[in-house]
């Protein structure tokens, strides 16, 4: 891949979300570190917060494993994208996975001296677009029997939100009714 003359980053990241009682065991997983039982959202995004690749598994996939198979999503649908930002759970595969694909991930990390609630230069807009996500009721916990219908509807929210900011019409939200 060659380099481009206007790089576009990029922010990975995902989100272990519990799932209903409809959902199959064989689509679920334990995350250990958040100890939530159902699956994780892998969000490639543009520096907007609007979606260039999802892909949702079972909550035991590695953040490595889900980084990679966004990485690929990513540079076969938009090859301008060469400079993802992660947090620290990407830090081996995928960043060889990247590299492969002509792709620099870079670790953004936290200050190990604050403690408690910090906000991360250049990862908060994925941070951002998972609360956007939770505004949508459905998605505020995952109820899809099929991981590509949770893809699905989580495209349809982001479509949602994209004609909200084209139109500058706001609708109340479930939290508003």
């Amino acid at each position: 891949m060659a380099a481009t003359a206007n790089p576009a980053p990029a922010r990975v990241d995902s989100q272990s979300i519990k799932t209903s009682a409809n959902v199959p065991r064989a689509g679920q997983g334990i995350d250990a570190g958040k100890k939530i039982v159902g699956r994780k959202r892998h969000l490639g995004i543009d520096t907007l917060g609007l979606l260039l690749a999802i892909w949702v598994s079972a909550a035991s996939v590695s953040d490595n494993l889900g980084g990679m198979h966004l990485l690929s999503a990513i540079a076969a649908a938009h090859p301008r994208v060469t400079k993802p930002w992660v947090d620290a759970g990407y830090r081996t595969r995928a960043i060889d996975h990247g590299a492969r694909l002509g792709i620099d991930v870079q670790v953004v990390e936290r200050d190990p001296a604050v403690r408690g609630f910090q906000v991360i230069p250049r990862r908060w807009t994925v941070e951002r677009s998972f609360g956007w996500l939770m505004h949508h009721r459905r998605l505020a916990r995952d109820y899809e029997t099929l991981p590509y219908r949770s893809e699905a509807m989580i495209c349809l929210a982001m479509i949602d939100l994209m004609s909200r900011r084209l139109t500058g019409e706001a609708t109340p939200n479930w939290r508003d009714a």
